[in-house]
């Protein structure tokens, strides 16, 4: 089919325009067609920035039989968040499909047809939203034009209702299924000529449940695949089974770069079932997305191949590893903390911090320690692959198909085209499956099986064990108070092992992308600040972690400001409010933040007035400033992450044995447009109980190189009891800003928060964590 020039045309378009355009009454006609120069200049943010950018062509997206069911394509990763549903929900509504004839297919990785499918970032809904509404209009768009050629009359005496056409002159109307075979002849309109709908003609998008008359109805759809989850009969990686299928398992070096010395694999192929061994080459250090190395062992069924495994007697060599075989924890935190008292690589700088400090009524000081932790997913990696005839097949839970297809090409020295990925449903993520060297694991495997399918799984164990861990962090902060409790100066040094350290040497020091996670883009309005980064070496592979580095520098941050707040005998919230002084616009670059999460600074400037927003909307809500009974108090944080607020108050008991009960948590959220709220509403009680786990319980330790805890016996996570008895989330909708992220910027703040109400309830102060049995003590 043909279509226009530009229909294709990979460039980023203004939010925040486009956005106000959507939040009045009248319909929005898109901007004029694209200067080709222009598009690439505008590219440099936002979707069109990222590696595939953008696509918006209806035939990529969407596909109507002639019985009217509406197949609409998802190309990010479903993996919990909910996306598949809400992406779909924003072509079917823009398109007027009937939500019941509406069905969802997951694209397999192919970046130069589907646009970017790396999904990280919270960035799925902020760079597909527009789009999807531009391909879903167009295909509208095509329906008119079709019925219109039928009944012979100009295609604005027609209109699209629910999934349908009619002709309101005569009364005629044509199913989308009717005019679907015609519609496809057509050519694909360009931008110049869509007209999106008003938000008084939308039925899903920005809706939520609710009641109608005094009784409930469902302003939006239900989740498009929620019954087969729930049922069983949805596809996750590790449901996958294809006939022939051989199982494997791996053992892997328990010391990062140690390499296999010697192996005896006799005992292990004498257990039934087990088929052969074979070698994993690893790449040694930096790994990237790269397999460790190690040994797998092959089998007719999973349990035979880990039987076989542990039958394996490997001698492992350490001297690849260097001193990763001397990484111990506590003696790794000693060292970062004696770090913390010298000075480090200036960051940012404004004032002079030292005058300031000497010359303080009080100073306030403390040291903030998080360990490492490993993203525990609840369907561990898992894998198929088949090898044959130099092309090779794969079904896998990832996150980044891309890096996937691009791994496997390499491992094999076969070209991309010839590397198929099928993207599977995600048994969760959290970063950790946007490394795909579990999957290239399984396809050095089925190298060895030419034809025949090879299903490689991970064990807890080897998911805890052989994690992308989350950083350690060591912060330590300083601060002057006048006479009347207020800031003076603010010094905040902050060490971390980078990420950057999976694909080159060990920079020691974090990158600019980890220090723009809440580092050098702290709000506050004091007169001197001096941010430094001392540097951390790596021992492990670090890799993303829901929220990455803005969990240990909100950590920091929100605890200390309330040491602070404590010190000057004020109010926390009031003390904070003042820190960040009145509502205003900070621009990331005079805070010497150049990333921004990729984002256009003058789209998405720092708001001040944002911030507080959030923080009096949560305070509001928890009632704060109310007399608390003896052992309970409220404790409140707040970050910006991921261009989106987020503020959390907690009501906490603690028991004199140092049993901790949440009693309510509020949630203050303010992400900009909301295409699907229920979704965000969902994703902010997730955070909130999975920064309680990395408040209260979460944390790998390392000895000698070798991670201690294996399993949920010793890697706690949250249960029942640890969640808040009641979640309140309340959302702040500013449909005239640009569209923020959701996934992660609800989890910064809940640890400081929850330690925060801890110090509020028992006067004990929380610089560790998890907090564990500190309170028992």
């Amino acid at each position: 089919m043909s279509q226009s020039d530009d229909t294709l045309l990979l460039a980023n378009v203004s939010r925040r325009g486009l956005l106000k355009g959507l939040a009045g009454a009248s319909a929005l006609l898109l901007a004029a067609r694209w200067d080709i120069g222009l598009a690439n200049e505008q590219a440099q943010f936002g979707a069109g920035a990222m590696p595939g950018g953008w696509v918006d062509n209806p035939n990529v997206f969407i596909h109507i039989d002639a019985n009217g069911l509406v197949t609409i394509v998802n190309n990010r990763a479903e993996m919990g968040q909910g996306i598949r549903t809400s992406l779909v929900m924003v072509a079917a509504d823009e398109l007027g499909a009937d939500w019941d004839r509406v069905r969802a297919e997951q694209a397999d990785g192919d970046q130069d047809k589907f646009g970017n499918q790396n999904t990280d970032g919270s960035r799925s809904m902020r760079h597909w939203y527009d789009p999807m509404r531009r391909a879903a209009a167009a295909a509208r768009l095509m329906l008119e034009q079709s019925a219109a050629n039928q009944w012979g009359v100009s295609v604005d005496q027609v209109r699209a209702d629910v999934h349908k056409v009619v002709h309101p002159a005569t009364g005629r109307e044509l199913g989308f299924g009717q005019l679907a075979e015609a519609a496809r002849e057509l050519d694909v309109p360009g931008r110049d000529g869509l007209v999106l709908k008003s938000d008084s003609e939308l039925r899903f998008i920005g809706k939520e449940s609710g009641l109608i008359n005094g009784e409930l109805k469902s302003m939006h759809p239900k989740a498009i695949d929620g019954e087969d989850i729930v049922t069983g009969k949805a596809i996750f990686g590790a449901d996958v089974d294809l006939e022939n299928t051989l199982y494997a398992v791996v053992a892997r070096p328990p010391v990062y770069g140690a390499t296999v010395k010697s192996v005896d694999d006799s005992e292990a192929l004498k257990i039934r079932g087990v088929k052969k061994t074979v070698r994993i080459d690893g790449t040694g250090q930096p790994a990237a997305f790269n397999p460790l190395g190690g040994v797998a062992v092959v089998a007719a069924n999973t349990w035979a191949a880990m039987e076989g495994r542990r039958a394996l007697k490997i001698e492992w060599d350490n001297t690849p590893a260097g001193n990763n075989s001397d990484y111990t924890s506590d003696t790794y935190r000693e060292s970062l903390e004696k770090a913390a008292q010298s000075p480090g690589k200036v960051i940012r700088q404004s004032g002079d911090v030292e005058a300031a400090l000497k010359e303080a009524n009080k100073r306030v000081s403390a040291t903030y320690y998080m360990p490492h932790m490993a993203q525990a997913p609840m369907e561990p990696p898992v894998a198929v692959v088949r090898v044959s005839g130099g092309k090779a097949e794969a079904w896998a839970p990832v996150q980044n198909p891309r890096a996937t297809r691009e791994g496997i090409a390499g491992l094999l020295e076969i070209d991309l085209e010839n590397v198929t990925v099928h993207q599977t449903l995600l048994g969760g993520g959290f970063g950790r499956k946007s490394k795909p060297d579990f999957v290239i694991e399984a396809a050095q495997v089925a190298k060895a099986f030419e034809g025949q399918p090879i299903k490689l799984q991970w064990s807890r164990e080897d998911d805890i064990q052989h994690a992308y861990f989350h950083a350690v962090s060591v912060d330590h902060l300083e601060a002057g108070l006048d006479g009347n409790g207020k800031a003076t100066s603010w010094r905040h040094r902050t060490l971390s092992p980078s990420i950057a350290s999976l694909f080159a040497p060990d920079p020691k020091h974090k990158a600019g992308f980890e220090l723009g996670m809440g580092f050098n883009t702290m709000p506050f309005s004091i007169p001197a600040i001096r941010l430094e980064n001392p540097p951390a070496p790596a021992h492990v592979r670090i890799g993303w972690f829901r929220s990455v580095y803005n969990l240990p520098h909100a950590w920091a941050i929100q605890s200390f400001a309330h040491e602070m707040a404590v010190a000057a005998g004020k109010d926390h919230r009031d003390y904070v409010l003042d820190l960040l002084g009145p509502g205003r616009e900070v621009h990331n670059l005079t805070v010497g933040d150049g990333w921004n999460y990729g984002e256009d600074p003058e789209m998405y400037p720092i708001d001040v007035g944002r911030m507080r927003r959030v923080i009096e909307r949560a305070t509001e809500e928890a009632g704060w400033g109310k007399e608390r009974a003896k052992g309970r108090g409220l404790g409140l944080a707040f970050h910006h992450s991921f261009v989106s607020y987020t503020a959390v108050v907690f009501d906490v008991e603690v028991d004199d044995g140092g049993q901790v009960t949440i009693h309510r948590a509020d949630i203050a959220f303010d992400c900009g447009p909301q295409a699907n709220p229920e979704r965000i509403r969902s994703q902010m009680e997730g955070s909130c109980v999975m920064g309680i786990g990395i408040a209260l319980q979460n944390e790998v330790t390392f000895q000698d190189g070798v991670a201690q805890q294996s399993n949920f016996d010793r890697y706690l996570l949250p249960r029942m009891p640890n969640a808040p008895k009641v979640v309140r989330v309340h959302l702040i909708d500013n449909p005239d800003d640009a569209m923020g992220g959701v996934g992660e910027p609800g989890l910064p703040p809940v640890a400081p928060a929850l330690c925060n109400a801890i110090y509020a309830a028992t006067g004990k102060r929380i610089r560790r964590l998890p907090v564990g049995d500190q309170l028992s003590a």
